[in-house]
């Protein structure tokens, strides 16, 4: 069975963007077609300033979220990433076949970096290696299959690099994975800067439908949404950013296809307020579950608890093997030094 693996990293609210793009192919297909573990990569989160309060309440909603979208613990596997330590582990012994220019190279740390030193803050050095911590997630697991939005290709190419050379190196112990893809809103964009994605992590929070964000919240949101100096809807990401955007979410709530739906509207108006009731309409279920989930904590910390001790059963054989490999001297084993009188 393919064994499929992916996460949310708790640095902010979680939205339509991650829903749409992820959570919702987890819950419907993945799950039930492959070996799936899914986790709330929390230590991701520390490589920027950050309150420690605020991660684990984000890291506990989102956890929470993720059964709420619909993943069941009797069919996937569902933890935080901290409470398994192999991923602490291979992340160290990664670095050591990872190159410093590999790292530089990172699209996502250029940016986040350049906007770090931008605000006067300094950039931490987990910034730098955090692509190698999320290899060592996946490679962990023996994973097939990640399904990534199209701005974490990048980061599972790098996966695929490290896998083969250490299996070049040192003896096969990794599966080598491949990204895959949705078919439609793999990357929903901001609402107010359609060329942008919508992150989780932004400050501009008119143009992010967050998955919490009460209805008529998530209507104002759609109605003010910028779309474009001409009058006629049509579908071209380049022509017009904005109205694409909404027509793909459109579309990936509706299950239809944003070129025809594109033909049926001859406002920004309609289009806009039909968009706002199909992400009513597909939040709703998923708001109404987390209520229920937030009245029960001990059924949440327990999936957690359990998901935590499926992860580390399955991880540390790859993990202790790829210790092995590298040239790590098992722990407890028999050098055949001698003992040392304590007593001299």
């Amino acid at each position: 069975m393919t064994r499929v693996f992916s996460g949310v990293k708790p640095t902010g609210h979680l939205t339509l963007g991650n829903y749409l793009g992820a959570m919702r192919q987890w819950a419907a297909v993945d799950q039930h077609q492959s070996d799936a573990l899914f986790c709330v990569v929390d230590l991701h989160a520390l490589t920027v300033d950050h309150d420690p309060a605020r991660v684990r309440r984000l890291s506990r909603q989102a956890a929470t979220l993720l059964l709420a979208s619909g993943l069941d613990p009797e069919l996937c596997t569902v933890f935080v990433q901290s409470h398994v330590d192999e991923h602490a582990r291979l992340s160290y012994v990664l670095e050591c076949v990872a190159t410093d220019g590999e790292m530089r190279r990172m699209i996502q740390y250029k940016e986040k970096a350049a906007r770090e030193q931008r605000r006067g803050g300094s950039v931490r050095l987990s910034l730098l290696t955090y692509p190698v911590l999320m290899a060592a997630d996946i490679l962990a697991y023996g994973a097939d299959e990640v399904p990534v939005g199209d701005d974490q290709a990048q980061h599972v190419e790098l996966t695929r690099d490290l896998a083969e050379r250490f299996n070049q190196r040192y003896g096969h112990a990794f599966v080598v994975p491949r990204a895959t893809h949705p078919k439609v809103a793999a990357r929903v964009m901001n609402l107010q800067e359609p060329t942008s994605k919508m992150g989780k992590s932004d400050d501009t929070g008119p143009g992010i439908v967050y998955l919490l964000d009460e209805p008529d919240v998530v209507r104002k949101k759609l109605m003010r949404a910028v779309t474009d100096s001409g009058r006629e809807v049509v579908y071209d990401r380049e022509v017009s950013p904005g109205v694409a955007n909404l027509l793909e979410i459109l579309a990936a709530c509706s299950g239809g296809n944003p070129e025809a739906l594109a033909g049926v509207y001859e406002s920004y108006g309609t289009l806009k307020r039909d968009t706002a009731e199909a992400v009513v309409e597909v939040l709703r279920p998923v708001q109404e579950r987390h209520k229920e989930l937030c009245a029960d904590p001990g059924h949440v910390e327990e999936v957690l608890r359990n998901g935590a001790e499926r992860a580390r059963a399955m991880a540390r054989p790859t993990v202790d093997a790829a210790y092995r490999a590298i040239g790590l001297l098992p722990a407890g084993s028999d050098t055949g030094a001698p003992v040392l009188n304590a007593a001299r």
